[in-house]
């Protein structure tokens, strides 16, 4: 689980995440099936409960056709 001290980004993580994704019109299972990720750990990346590796991060920009700045910005 994330540390309360980067509760803050994991957030914003998530949300943009969440948000790329339904622009894309893809639901969980299909990013966690993109991304090659469990879908329960899509779902608590989503809600900022975990804190993914650099790698992930860039998966999933990757994925949702965007830098990955954007997903952390």
């Amino acid at each position: 689980m994330v540390p309360p001290s980067h509760m803050r980004l994991a957030r914003i993580l998530g949300t943009n995440v969440r948000k790329y994704r339904k622009e894309r019109g893809l639901s969980q299972e299909a990013l966690a099936d993109e991304v090659e990720l469990a879908v329960t750990y899509v779902g608590q990346i989503e809600r900022g409960l975990r804190n993914p590796t650099l790698d992930v991060v860039e998966r999933f920009a990757k994925v949702l056709r965007v830098k990955p700045l954007d997903l952390l910005q």
